[in-house]
């Protein structure tokens, strides 16, 4: 089933973001293949215009991840091209003043993290047990997801590592590369994944009782 044949585009209006087609690391982090779909809802189920809205706030918040994600990619190659330049420093770059400085890097990246963490901890939290309460054929779906939340915090804390690492060894940037590219490969596929399967629900129930 392509994006654009998913029920929630004819119903809602709103498309989930596809999966990424290319990976950065070959370690994969979870099977997708095993990953649960929650079926439609019957046809007299309505969506109004206020639940949409909480549905395609779900996009917009994760596409702030997303922008967020890449700038972390960016900045991590700007960091290599100063390695690589003899010690020289390089000027600002898209507003931010990177030269040779691996903090600038390291301070990033744990913000990063921590705003990250923090998401899927509101979501774990309140919002996933509210939609599961909401309709139980949501189950498997909402316990598959909070166990990616799960497997994506042991992503984050291997970034964690990577940094102190770095400190240590601030012209090997290899290790720094792999956690971030795993951690690329496993949060856009699960941004894609949670957008499929919670669009809908949140469409139809919002973030809490009686938004919607």
């Amino acid at each position: 089933m392509t994006d654009t044949d998913h029920w929630l585009t004819s119903r809602t209006g709103l498309a989930p973001t596809p999966p990424p087609r290319t990976r950065h690391s070959s370690t994969e982090v979870w099977d997708e293949s095993t990953r649960p779909t929650a079926p439609e809802p019957a046809q007299e189920v309505q969506f109004t215009g206020r639940g949409v809205s909480a549905g395609k706030h779900l996009i917009d918040v994760h596409n702030h991840y997303r922008e967020e994600l890449a700038r972390v990619r960016d900045i991590l190659d700007q960091v290599r091209a100063n390695a690589l330049d003899i010690g020289s420093a390089r000027g600002e770059v898209n507003a931010m003043t990177l030269r040779s400085n691996n903090w600038t890097l390291g301070s990033f990246c744990q913000s990063y993290c921590v705003s990250l963490t923090q998401h899927h901890t509101m979501e774990s939290g309140g919002i996933f047990p509210y939609l599961k309460a909401s309709d139980r054929n949501l189950a498997a779906v909402i316990d598959r997801l909070d166990q990616e939340h799960q497997v994506i915090h042991e992503v984050l804390e291997a970034v964690d590592r990577a940094l102190v690492d770095l400190v240590g060894h601030p012209d090997d940037l290899s290790g720094i590369q792999e956690a971030v590219d795993v951690l690329t490969d496993a949060l856009l596929s699960h941004l894609a994944y949670e957008e499929r399967e919670l669009i809908g629900p949140l469409s139809r129930f919002g973030f809490f009782g009686g938004q919607v």
